[in-house]
């Protein structure tokens, strides 16, 4: 094997690098591509194949699948936001019972750091409950600071409650706020595969300055959710896109 080949296996590794910040590890990387492609102008004469052929307009385009749902890599390389804490958590379907005496509440397990209900159904029906502002009739309820009031009629019994609550230690949190057209956080794109049979050898592929075009989000029955990055590159300020290393 020459000195400027190599062959590559599995999915690589994949990491981008905000302007101005630190780099992020896209996690459990399932694929990456990359393609560059150009527009092609014919020059036609008489005759049915062209005489000559040249590139126009040229595109870097990739996209990426990583199994890892990281606020970090998230916020900062699709949303351009600094993430903050006090994010938020969902308790679903918690199990509570409805007091047997006045007032008929039930309290929500984290009523002191309660931020919003999400609706509450009967546990031996699973219908569905109607909220209202105060003083609620059988199947109705209201709720304030994570207590929910009940109906006389519906004392004693078993419901389930679904609502957020804030946490303000591990993990994130960024508005996602409604910017000018054109603004985009840029990142620098860093991909690399290796291969496991031959010490050292690996390629990559640097692209200095990209935005993200689209993010998706997906789940499914059975599976993992697996977010998708698009991502195209541009020339930075050297009027440079990036390179490509091949070693063994």
């Amino acid at each position: 094997m020459s000195s400027n080949t190599s062959l590559a296996f599995g999915a690589g590794v994949l990491i981008g690098t905000p302007t101005g910040g630190s780099p992020l590890q896209f996690g459990t990387l399932q694929d990456v591509s990359v393609d560059f492609s150009f527009s092609v102008k014919q020059l036609m004469g008489q005759f049915q194949f062209p005489v000559a052929v040249a590139r126009g307009a040229g595109k870097i385009s990739g996209k990426a699948k990583f199994a890892n749902i990281d606020g970090p890599t998230l916020n900062q390389i699709f949303f351009g936001n600094a993430p903050t804490t006090g994010q938020k958590l969902w308790s679903y379907n918690e199990g509570a019972s409805v007091a047997a005496a006045s007032p008929y509440t039930a309290t929500a397990a984290n009523a002191g750091s309660f931020d919003q209900n999400l609706g509450v159904a009967y546990a031996a029906s699973g219908l569905q409950l109607t909220q209202v502002a105060s003083s609620p009739a059988q199947g109705q309820y209201s709720v304030a600071a994570g207590v929910y009031t009940f109906n006389a009629a519906d004392s004693g019994k078993a419901v389930l409650i679904t609502y957020s609550y804030t946490q303000s230690i591990a993990g994130s949190k960024a508005v996602i706020g409604n910017k000018l057209m054109g603004v985009a956080p840029t990142f620098q794109i860093d991909f690399y595969q290796s291969n496991p049979n031959i010490a050292g050898a690996q390629w990559s592929v640097r692209l200095y300055s990209c935005i993200s075009s689209k993010l998706g989000l997906a789940s499914k029955l059975e599976d993992f959710t697996i977010p998708e990055m698009d991502f195209e590159a541009f020339a930075n300020a050297s009027n440079n896109l990036g390179e490509i290393n091949t070693a063994i």
